[in-house]
């Protein structure tokens, strides 16, 4: 396979030109999703999809976001396929570096999202998106635009952009983003005029040849690539107290389906997986005081895991990820998590139940 990625984006859109029908899809975080736009045509995924289809009013398009607030790109590479990439995107736009921490290991799990979406059968073009936290600066664009990098894909940065327009007096933080991350309407705008400005100057040159170099081998250990996302769908875990959720999803938007309930201490449920990598996705509510589990890896009781259900943010629910084995042996595992007790002082509390999602393996 070759790494092409330039050639794949002037080539999308000679196809665009031509008026052949494409999909354009993005795949990330709250912001993809539309946070604090006030609709969804106003939020920056829209408005670049509106850019295509004016620009080439040939072709037709659709769209499809596949954003999830507070995710990371660990969730993102599990869910690629069946949030976005079952549809073949022509072009995809990924958005997870206000999300993951600025580390190695959320490179090699954005290495998997990559890789992932580079191979698919589609072989859209790809273009990164590097959000920021805009009172600190803060974001996982380094490690992630060196991936980028090395697959030789084009990124957009609002770090390297708009912040520094911010800085410079351009304009005001509070007029942009009430929160220092998540952009309003003119904020959204504004960071689709930075993607817009990339892909104008591209379309201005995309009769031009680009040369194409192999495909690379992976820039880390690369254990993420064909990870997996685990619901009652997919496994039937042993039961001994919980109990499989029976309400079916509507959407990828409407999280807290497919997945298993512990109400009580006590309550247990033993999976077996084969996997050198393990995460356990599960709620952490707002609705406190809320149940916690622990988690026993392998039968080592002395390292169990707290999986508490108690959320200390207060934007809501929150889709926790919390990975219990990382390029460990590979092989059969089994994970037991069992409810632990709730009460306090002897006195039975109201409890929110502990909601347990998914397991994410690889």
């Amino acid at each position: 396979m070759k790494s092409d990625n330039m050639t794949r984006l002037k080539r999308c859109m000679q196809r665009a030109k031509a008026g052949e029908t494409l999909t354009i899809g993005f795949l990330g975080g709250s912001i993809t999703q539309d946070s604090l736009a006030t609709k969804h045509e106003n939020c920056y995924a829209y408005r670049v999809f509106s850019w295509w289809k004016n620009t080439f009013p040939d072709a037709e398009f659709h769209y499809v976001n596949g954003g999830i607030g507070g995710t990371s790109s660990h969730y993102g590479v599990s869910r690629a396929v069946t949030d976005l990439l079952m549809y073949q995107p022509d072009f995809v736009m990924i958005d997870f570096s206000a999300n993951d921490d600025a580390n190695e290991f959320f490179q090699e799990t954005y290495e998997g999202v990559i890789r992932k979406v580079l191979t698919w059968k589609s072989l859209p073009a790809v273009v990164l998106l590097n959000n920021v936290y805009y009172d600190t600066g803060v974001t996982a664009q380094d490690y992630h635009n060196a991936v980028g990098d090395w697959y030789g894909i084009p990124h957009v940065s609002m770090r390297d952009t708009l912040l520094q327009k911010i800085r410079q007096g351009q304009y005001r933080r509070i007029d942009l983003t009430p929160d220092g991350l998540h952009p309003n309407d003119k904020g959204h705008e504004l960071v689709a005029a930075e993607i817009i400005a990339y892909l104008d100057s591209v379309y201005q040159d995309m009769d031009t040849e680009e040369p194409i170099k192999e495909f690379p081998e992976p820039m880390t250990a690369n254990a993420y690539q064909q990870a997996k996302r685990l619901t009652i769908r997919e496994i039937s875990p042993d039961l001994m107290g919980f109990q499989a959720d029976t309400e079916e999803k509507t959407g990828h938007l409407d999280h807290f389906k497919n997945g298993w309930i512990g109400t009580k201490a006590g309550d247990k449920i033993r999976f077996t997986v084969d996997a050198s990598c393990i995460a356990v996705q599960y709620r952490k509510t707002i609705k406190k005081p809320a149940l916690a589990a622990k988690l026993v890896l392998d039968g080592d009781v002395e390292n169990s895991v707290l999986l508490d259900g108690n959320f200390d943010e207060d934007w809501g629910d929150c889709l926790y990820l919390e990975p219990v084995l990382h390029h460990g042996t590979k092989g059969e595992h089994t994970i037991e998590i069992e409810i632990i007790d709730g009460s306090d002082n002897g006195e039975e509390k109201q409890l929110t139940p502990f909601y347990l999602m998914s397991l994410i393996i690889a």
